[in-house]
């Protein structure tokens, strides 16, 4: 599905010429494919004047083997866990995911990688980097909670 929807991205390339400026603008991908846990329950906020969102976050994990090579089966396994943080705005993907995601539950997230700044609580300008959730499809019900 992904394989068709970019080949069909790349057909439809479009390059625009302005006859006074030649400038050409083209378009380009920011998609991103997150499998994983989710970290907590999601939150739904509402900043004044703007749509609710659906927040929550997602760990994603990376293994690899220490050894004398990467076909080795000897040495050490390590893992990293990098957490994500996915917000989603589409109103009727919002109000699932606010209902449906549970802490544990394992699911892939489509969308795209968004970069904002904020200010904390002590008014320090903090950077951070979001998920912007286009689909989300449920790969487990939360049997971590259920044994």
């Amino acid at each position: 599905m992904l394989r068709n929807a970019s080949a069909q991205i790349f057909r439809q390339v479009v390059r625009y010429r302005s006859t006074e400026t030649s400038l050409i603008l083209e378009r380009s991908i920011n998609r991103v494919q997150l499998l994983g846990r989710v970290g907590q329950d999601p939150v739904m906020r509402q900043v004044e004047g703007r749509n609710p969102v659906t927040i929550f976050s997602i760990a994603t994990n990376e293994m690899w083997r220490s050894g004398e090579g990467e076909t080795s089966t000897t040495g050490d396994i390590s893992q990293k866990t990098t957490w994500h943080r996915v917000s989603v705005f589409k109103p009727g993907l919002r109000d699932v995911a606010y209902q449906h995601v549970k802490k544990g539950s394992r699911i892939l997230v489509e969308g795209k990688l968004d970069y904002g700044e904020y200010m904390d609580k002590n008014q320090v300008r903090r950077q951070a980097t979001t998920i912007i959730a286009d689909n989300i499809v449920f790969l487990s019900d939360n049997s971590r909670e259920k044994s």
